[in-house]
């Protein structure tokens, strides 16, 4: 699995552009966002969620608690024991 580091070492930029190409933030030439972007495509990188929810403090995850499972309105066919 490819990381950032990987991603800035292929384009020959900092860590640091290509988090700012990633977030839409800062001064980014078109020809550097584009080799970012085609270094991203071609590692096959993208951004782990759960690091990112991190420093947004946001998972945008619901948990759901369900009082038995085995009970016929919670029961699905295909979720066998």
């Amino acid at each position: 699995m490819a990381t950032l580091k990987d991603v800035a070492e292929k384009v020959g930029v900092s860590i640091t552009t290509v988090s700012r190409v990633m977030n839409g933030r800062g001064a980014i030439s078109r020809e550097t966002r584009d080799k970012v972007f085609a270094a991203m495509k071609e590692l096959n990188y993208f951004p782990n969620e759960m690091a990112r929810s991190l420093g947004n403090k946001s998972s945008h995850l619901i948990g759901l608690i369900v009082p038995y499972i085995d009970h016929a309105f919670f029961w699905h066919p295909d979720s066998c024991y």
